[in-house]
């Protein structure tokens, strides 16, 4: 007993001439609405003049259009009692023992919306009024976030802790009406006229959603930051939408059970800006030397370093220079008497980066092992 289904996929002109008048998606909807009432469409066959009603009440033999990206939802005394995902048209029909309460559809919803319903479905039999709402399937954008002071995490490639100021946006896709409307749409939003809007400054409920990004924000670095299969970078977010969409989509679940209790799911996000604080900037400057360092690049930085020192002793004399110097002093040396012995000089705090270099040439030769260059290199770098 509810819906019976009369065609499937994009309903065209022959339906709708068929059917004068019908319920379905209300125009001039913002991209961000997630939930709203059904509206009635009739004159000129439902073609070009919408009426736009104010009641979203269906009885026996109404006619319901429902669009591609979009699931309806019927509802009475505040209990769901029918949902479609599929796009196609429907006529209601409490009386009709062919009729289903359930077209999940195929795709993403279809799994979780089984499970809900089982959890949820209508006891008694549906009477013959019913309010239609729909709700939105599609990506719903322009979901902001940022934060006003740092935010610290563990970070796995620096192996400490780090700082930033971050601000940016996600899309958010709703993979569970039921669990959606059941468990966080305010029943003020649940009548004709009315639209949830994520992004609404007036929707409390939008609202929570922010803050609860917010405080997700770290832990979601954290994750992204200590994962091998993201490279470890915290560098690296901001070319990686889908990857920190990941992060962050599990730190709020994690937190506050988007997906399980609500039916929500972040699935992209965009950082717009990450201003990391001093203490960071430094130690990714280091990093960056240290990648200059290592592999390919550190070879080229090592022998571009030698072949400077040969050109500056070839300058001074070269190898014959040196080896009058040596002549010299040690002539001198056999004066002896004549002589105040120098006290030779005290040697200069050696820079971390040639420290590197002479460790990578030694490991090339083979005369330390790789546990020894890179023992030699956290401490040269401090970490």
């Amino acid at each position: 007993m509810g819906l019976v289904q009369a065609v499937v996929g994009a309903v065209g002109g022959v339906l709708a001439d068929q059917w004068k008048d019908f319920y379905t998606v209300p125009e001039g909807l913002p991209a961000t609405a997630a939930l709203f009432a059904a509206v009635p469409r009739g004159t000129n066959a439902g073609r070009g003049s919408n009426t736009n009603g104010s009641s979203n009440i269906i009885t026996n033999g109404s006619k319901i259009v429902v669009p591609e990206g979009y699931g309806l939802l019927l509802m009475q005394d505040g209990a769901i009692t029918a949902f479609v995902a599929e796009p196609g048209g429907y006529e209601w029909r409490s009386d009709d023992l062919n009729s289903k309460s359930l077209f999940a559809g195929d795709g993403l919803v279809s799994t979780f919306i089984t499970q809900s319903w089982e959890r949820f479905k209508f006891g008694g039999q549906p009477g013959s009024q019913q309010a239609a709402f729909f709700v939105s399937l599609k990506e719903l954008p322009e979901n902001r976030f940022g934060t006003q002071s740092e935010i610290y995490w563990d970070d796995g490639f620096l192996n400490t802790q780090v700082g930033a100021v971050t601000r940016g946006s996600y899309t958010l896709k709703i993979v569970d009406p039921i669990l959606f409307v059941k468990n966080f749409v305010p029943a003020s939003y649940l009548q004709p006229g009315k639209v949830f809007d994520f992004t609404d400054l007036d929707n409390a409920a939008a609202g929570q959603l922010f803050n609860e990004v917010v405080g997700s924000l770290a832990p979601a670095f954290s994750l992204y930051s200590n994962d091998p299969s993201k490279g470890n970078r915290i560098t690296k977010l901001q070319q990686d939408s889908l990857g920190f969409a990941q992060s962050l989509s599990a730190a709020v679940e994690q937190g506050y059970q988007w997906k399980s209790d609500r039916g929500l799911a972040i699935v992209k996000t965009a950082i717009v800006s990450i201003e990391y604080d001093a203490n960071t900037r430094e130690l990714l400057k280091t990093v960056q030397r240290a990648d200059a360092l290592s592999g390919a690049r550190g070879n080229v930085n090592l022998q571009a370093s030698v072949a400077q020192g040969i050109q500056s002793a070839g300058e001074n004399g070269g190898a014959a220079g040196v080896m009058g110097l040596g002549m010299a002093t040690g002539m001198v040396g056999g004066l002896g008497a004549l002589q105040q012995p120098v006290a030779p000089a005290a040697p200069a705090a050696e820079d971390p980066v040639a420290k590197l270099q002479k460790a990578k040439q030694m490991l090339d030769l083979g005369l330390i092992t790789q546990a020894d260059y890179d023992a030699l290199k956290a401490k040269a770098l401090g970490l």
